[in-house]
């Protein structure tokens, strides 16, 4: 199969340990049922804050993956 198009899919990871760990666990979990994932792009980092500290990393991340030809 041959691939000439690139799908874009938007998600929010999440990690208890750092930012980074977040990006992890996002591409991780969407390649469980996404194939052929080529690339990721942050475009946003949050965290939550409980007691001053940071408790929650979140980003928002696009993938893209290639569509194959039938």
């Amino acid at each position: 199969m041959e691939t000439d198009v690139v799908k874009v899919v938007e998600l929010i990871g999440q990690s208890t340990n750092s930012w980074d760990d977040a990006v992890r666990n996002a591409v991780q979990r969407a390649s469980q049922t996404v194939d052929n994932i080529t690339g990721v792009e942050v475009l946003n980092q949050t965290a939550d804050i409980s007691n001053g500290e940071l408790v929650e990393y979140k980003v928002n991340v696009k993938l893209a993956f290639g569509v194959n030809r039938k």
